[in-house]
């Protein structure tokens, strides 16, 4: 389970910033997750309830925000959701599309710390 690698780096950055801000606590952690990042949103947040406890992350609310696939597709020049992980159709015209907008996120946005 490669989600317990990404919760430690995460919990890593999330103390190194708060211990930076002078802060004791992280009450709260938020992580935005993208439908295209390989990361399966709630084994993250299981592997999260493993490693707090014991840190001063510990009780810290987890709050993982969603980020929905966004493709383009040049020839109609219009953005659509894809509905597979690999190859991206255009619903409109029906060319493959290869490039991603939006959907890979994987990133620690905000903590809430005392």
């Amino acid at each position: 389970m490669h989600e317990l690698g990404i919760a430690e780096s995460a919990l890593e950055l999330a103390l190194t910033q708060a211990h930076s801000a002078g802060a004791s606590r992280v009450l709260r952690i938020v992580i935005r997750v993208g439908a295209l990042s390989g990361v399966d949103a709630e084994a993250l947040r299981f592997a999260f309830t493993v490693i707090l406890p014991g840190t001063a992350a510990e009780g810290a609310t987890l709050q993982i925000d969603p980020v929905a696939a966004i493709a383009y597709c040049p020839a109609c020049q219009k953005d659509f959701f894809p509905d597979t992980d690999h190859f991206f159709e255009c619903p409109t015209c029906g060319q493959l599309c290869a490039t991603v907008k939006q959907g890979r996120e994987l990133d620690l946005v905000r903590l809430e710390m005392l």
